[in-house]
C-alpha cells in the first residue's frame, strides 16, 4: 500500500503546483538538467532553511542547493524553484524537529493502554510509548496521500510479515505490520518526505521500520490521529 507509482497525472499535478507561469521546462533530460532563474514565492524561507544568504533573490548557488534538496526527496520538477511543494516539505521538517523528545506533549495519543504506536498525521511523525514513557522515536513517516488517506482512530496490529510484497502494487513492503485492512507500518525505498504520500500505509526508513518490528507484536495498540497536509 505504501509505495506510490509515479504516473503522468501525478507528475503533472506537482508541476502545476511548483512551476511559475513563464518558466519553460523543456523535455526529457533537458528538464532534469535545467535550473530556473526565477525566484519562488518562498524564496527567503527556502534560503534560510538551506543556510543560504537570505536575500529573496534567486542565484545559481541557490538553485543548485534547492535542486539538490528536490533530488534527494523526489520533489518534481527538479529545477531549483522555491515553490509551495518544496517549502511545504521543509516546513514539515521544521515542525518535526520541534517535536524533540516530547512528541505527545499535547496528550493526543492515549497513555492508558501500555505500549502503543502513535501516528500523528499532521506532523507526519510516529513513535512508540508505554504509558507516558517514550520508548522509541519520534521518527518522520510518510502516510496516505489525498484519496488514499491513512485511516484515523484506535487500531491493533493483527498481522506481521517481514518480507511482504504488495499484491496490489507488486512492490516490496519490508517489515510490514498491518493494523487496519491493507494499511501497515513498513519500510520504503524512497524518501519519507517524498510527496504526495503513500497509498495509505505508514512508510518508514529501514532503520525505523526494523526497530518497530523488534518492539511491537500482534495485538499491540496503534493510534492514528490528525490530518496529513494536502488531504
Amino acid at each position: 500500500m505504501g509505495h506510490i507509482r509515479r504516473t503522468g497525472a501525478v507528475a503533472a499535478g506537482v508541476v502545476a503546483l511548483v512551476v511559475p507561469l513563464g518558466v519553460g521546462l523543456g523535455a526529457g533530460s533537458a528538464q532534469a538538467a535545467s535550473c530556473t532563474t526565477s525566484k519562488g514565492p518562498y524564496q527567503k524561507q527556502v534560503e534560510k532553511f538551506l543556510g543560504r544568504p537570505v536575500d529573496g533573490k534567486q542565484s545559481a548557488a541557490d538553485c543548485k542547493a534547492i535542486r539538490a534538496f528536490q533530488l534527494k526527496h523526489g520533489i518534481a520538477p527538479t529545477i531549483g524553484y522555491a515553490g509551495p511543494v518544496t517549502w511545504g516539505v521543509m516546513d514539515l521538517m521544521n515542525k518535526q524537529k520541534a517535536a524533540g523528545k516530547t512528541p505527545n506533549k499535547a496528550g493526543k495519543c492515549p497513555v492508558n493502554k501500555g505500549r502503543i504506536a502513535c501516528v500523528d498525521l499532521t506532523r507526519q511523525l510516529s513513535w512508540i510509548q508505554d504509558g507516558k514513557k517514550l520508548v522509541y522515536g519520534p521518527v518522520p513517516v510518510r502516510t496516505g496521500r489525498n484519496g488514499y488517506e491513512t485511516r484515523t482512530g484506535s487500531k491493533k496490529i493483527y498481522w506481521r510479515h517481514k518480507n511482504h510484497v504488495s499484491s496490489i502494487y507488486n512492490v516490496p513492503m519490508p517489515y510490514s505490520q498491518f493494523f487496519d485492512g491493507g494499511q501497515a507500518f513498513h519500510s520504503v525505498g524512497v524518501s519519507v518526505w517524498n510527496p504526495p504520500g503513500s497509498h495509505g500505509c505508514v512508510n518508514m526508513t529501514k532503520t525505523a521500520a526494523s526497530k518497530y518490528w523488534s518492539l511491537l507484536k500482534n495485538g499491540d495498540d496503534v493510534y492514528v490521529y490528525g490530518r496529513k497536509p494536502g488531504t
